[in-house]
């Protein structure tokens, strides 16, 4: 990986996990304030949505190396938290390492 793509994927990764937390925290707050349910079961659906979302954030942002750089890319825009923009200052070799298959 070429250190100007690898200095890319980096600032890639910090606004998709910036972007990732702000759905997380929305969809927490809407849990939180749902009506008509008691709070004993927003706690419980709370609770479990963190649990999932947790291993969401560990899947997608977790083991940042080099060598997995293009998989965590795809990971990331599999869910949409990529921009076209923003893979625009890619080379060309590793932008076709992301293409779906």
């Amino acid at each position: 990986m070429k250190e100007s793509d690898w200095k890319k994927f980096k600032k890639i990764r910090e606004a998709a996990l910036d972007r990732f937390c702000a759905n997380a925290l929305a969809d927490f707050d809407a849990t939180i304030h749902k009506p008509d349910t008691s709070n004993h079961d927003r706690y419980l659906d709370l609770y479990r949505k963190i649990h999932r979302v947790d291993k969401e954030l560990s899947r997608l942002f977790d083991g940042n190396s080099r060598s997995m750089a293009s998989l965590k890319l795809m990971y990331m825009r599999g869910e949409d938290l990529v921009t076209d923009e923003e893979l625009e200052g890619l080379s060309d070799e590793f932008r076709e390492s992301i293409k779906p298959l």
